[in-house]
């Protein structure tokens, strides 16, 4: 009785450590949407009453256009990039041994680690040493950067649990090595490779610190929002506008995780299969 007594407040203990950290983590986030249909410009309790104009009001703000497609087309350049190249190390590290692999692989994945203010100054030291102007390519040039461990990451899992028998049994049909590639192992990891691009999209459209030191002119839909910041009477659609950016997000990340669970399924169910042959 005394160890069940025991196990039973370790587990209570356990819970209400969870449901703290939750709410200590995700109760900011709650009183954003909170604020964007506060009818007052000044932030603070109590409410003044309820309104949807801050969300009009996004549509009339052209920089706010501008600075959205700017995103658009970072994160998906950003993403396509960073999963290519994914594939390809993920493909690489999963299916030979080479010389130096896993430090190789350890460099690969270093900007996981590394603080982005650090990235950001050392591209923009490298980009200006090098003659370039700042632009939206500096800024896809360091997303890629950032988004490619990333993809590693997913695709190295879709990969690993690819059955290597599925691709033996296509060479030994008669099939080339890239046709094998493309028409069996490219379909059995496509939602790999369909969460990586969500994923890698949804921190290009976030990321801020490195499109801060690298955006030149055009600016990305991040650091517009940090510059309206600086101005009280916008802080109200500066949180519809964060409203929205919070919605986006949680629906690519939602899936994104089930496509990523969808092709942990599928090349298990495909492992399960070719081992009863």
């Amino acid at each position: 009785m005394s160890g069940e007594t025991g196990t039973h407040s370790k587990g209570t203990g356990l819970r209400v450590y969870a449901f703290a950290y939750l709410l200590f983590l995700y109760a900011p986030v709650a009183l954003l949407p909170i604020f964007a249909f506060n009818d007052s410009q000044i932030i603070a309790f109590p409410l003044s009453g309820f309104t949807d104009r801050w969300f009009g009001e996004l549509w009339e703000a052209e920089p706010l256009h501008e600075s959205l497609m700017n995103s658009l087309f970072v994160g998906i350049t950003s993403s396509v990039l960073a999963t290519l190249l994914g594939i390809c190390a993920a493909r690489a590290s999963t299916r030979y041994e080479f010389p130096g692999k896993k430090p190789m692989m350890g460099f690969v994945m270093l900007p996981l680690v590394l603080p982005e203010i650090i990235v950001g100054v050392a591209m923009i030291n490298i980009i200006v040493q090098l003659g370039m102007d700042l632009s939206l390519w500096t800024v896809i040039l360091g997303h890629v950067l950032i988004c490619t461990p990333f993809a590693i990451a997913i695709l190295s899992a879709a990969f690993a649990s690819l059955d290597r028998s599925l691709e033996e049994a296509s060479l030994d049909l008669g099939e080339t090595r890239m046709g094998t590639f493309l028409r069996v192992t490219l379909p059995l990891v496509m939602p790999g490779i369909v969460s990586s691009l969500l994923i890698c999209f949804t921190i290009s459209l976030d990321e801020f610190i490195i499109a801060f030191f690298l955006t030149g002119a055009d600016t990305t839909l991040p650091v517009y929002i940090w510059g309206q910041l600086r101005f009280p009477g916008r802080l109200p659609s500066v949180f519809a506008l964060g409203t929205l950016m919070l919605l986006a997000s949680l629906l690519l990340l939602t899936l994104g995780e089930y496509f990523r669970r969808r092709s942990a399924r599928k090349t298990g169910i495909e492992h399960t299969a070719g081992g009863l042959v």
